[in-house]
């Protein structure tokens, strides 16, 4: 059952990495101008993808300093995740 769980814990934490790598190079491509935010589909994607995004980061923005227009929310987030499933979680569900 505890090896169940953290396999449910792993995938979540899987998704929500590759949800930020979406979003951080969606945001790319929308800064040097590739994709238009003008497009229905891309303003629908962003908007969903900071929707998901935007309970994790907004604690995390508190907290960091103002970089101006560089945000390094969501590499803090991708280490936290990284750093939550392999140092966190195998000691937690004993599989050290």
């Amino acid at each position: 059952m505890a090896y169940a769980l953290y396999q449910i814990i792993v995938i979540l934490l899987d998704v929500l990495w590759w949800i930020i790598i979406i979003q951080a190079v969606m945001s790319w491509l929308i800064a040097f101008n590739i994709v238009n935010m003008g497009s229905d589909f891309v303003r629908t994607v962003m908007t969903a993808l900071d929707r998901m995004t935007a309970p994790i980061y907004n604690p995390i923005r508190r907290i960091m300093p103002d970089l101006g227009a560089l945000d390094l929310t969501p590499m803090v987030v991708l280490l936290a995740i990284l750093i939550i499933r392999q140092a966190v979680l195998p000691p937690l569900f004993g599989l050290v």
